[in-house]
């Protein structure tokens, strides 16, 4: 049997205006005019064939028939909010969204992703790549995975893998008019700079090597495009150990000497307070640090 129901949108209107007993009142809840409120509302009592307000000098009143309409259509928006939540947290139930910088996603997160889905294939895993840091308060990101200190306020953080820094560059660079055999032959080629010039100049120091300055060279600022002008041989860069692994296990980039800078940077798993008790949440943060522990095991191996 067929269901004659009135107008969603009138049933608003008119449930808007009699919470409020007042037309304008509910066109500001309803992002609305005035007017617009008015004429769904003499909409649904031509629809319906009955007053469902009086209309007095500067206020409304309900009829009888619209004391009897309200708490029925009251409850059933109340049921259908609370079905649409409802619907929306099963939804969200599976997914998981993570922020983290396009760096670290295409240099260390993406080629391990198969493992990930393969083990948790009901998680909805969603990327947000982005350089700022997050709100959580005003997004849908449960969690991020952030280079620093692992100092910020009103989140929790748990230290993912560090980010020592060591010389790295094209194996051409080893070859040809100026050979790069020796910390001293820096001299001689371009050093290529992410975030500022004081790495290098902390790498010199640690090294012991005099002679060299350390902040000449082009700044890049990103770490991808870093990688790439090293590969590509256009100077010799401190390289994150965690972003270059493919690069040095493929023979694009070597590391021409032993003398690595410990760095008091590192990639941290962050998420707000209690978030670690998200089953989702857990499973991809046990997963990562898996995979830096499998990481460090064939380090071993190759030593």
């Amino acid at each position: 049997m067929q269901r004659r129901l009135p107008s969603l949108k009138a049933l608003r209107a008119f449930e808007a205006g009699a919470r409020h007993l007042s037309f304008t009142l509910a066109a500001e809840e309803l992002h609305v005019t005035q007017a617009a409120v008015s004429h769904q509302v003499k909409a649904l009592e031509e629809e319906l064939g009955i007053r469902l307000f009086r209309r007095m000098t500067r206020k409304l009143a309900l009829t009888e028939a619209g004391q009897s309409l309200l708490p029925v259509v009251r409850d059933a928006f109340d049921r259908l909010a609370e079905a649409a939540e409802g619907l929306r947290a099963r939804r969200d139930d599976s997914v998981l969204t993570v922020s983290l910088t396009p760096s670290f996603s295409s240099k260390w997160l993406v080629g391990r992703l198969g493992r990930f889905w393969g083990r948790y294939p009901e998680i909805d895993l969603r990327l947000h790549h982005s350089v700022q840091l997050v709100d959580f308060a005003a997004s849908d990101v449960d969690m991020t995975i952030r280079a620093g200190q692992g100092s910020w306020s009103g989140v929790e953080s748990e230290l993912l893998v560090g980010m020592d820094l060591f010389p790295v560059c094209s194996p051409a660079l080893l070859e040809g008019d100026r050979p790069l055999r020796s910390p001293e032959d820096l001299k001689h080629h371009t050093l290529l700079h992410e975030d500022d010039r004081e790495d290098w100049v902390q790498w010199l120091m640690t090294a012991h090597v005099e002679g060299v300055e350390g902040r000449r060279g082009p700044v890049l600022d990103d770490s991808i495009v870093l990688i790439q002008a090293a590969v590509a041989g256009r100077g010799v860069a401190l390289g994150r150990s965690s972003l270059i692994r493919d690069e040095l296990a493929d023979g694009r980039l070597v590391a021409p000497f032993d003398v690595s800078l410990a760095s008091d940077m590192a990639y941290y798993l962050v998420h707000p307070p209690g978030a670690a008790e998200n089953p989702k949440v857990r499973a991809f943060c046990d997963f990562l640090k898996e995979e830096v522990a499998r990481d460090a095991e064939q380090s071993r191996a190759q030593q």
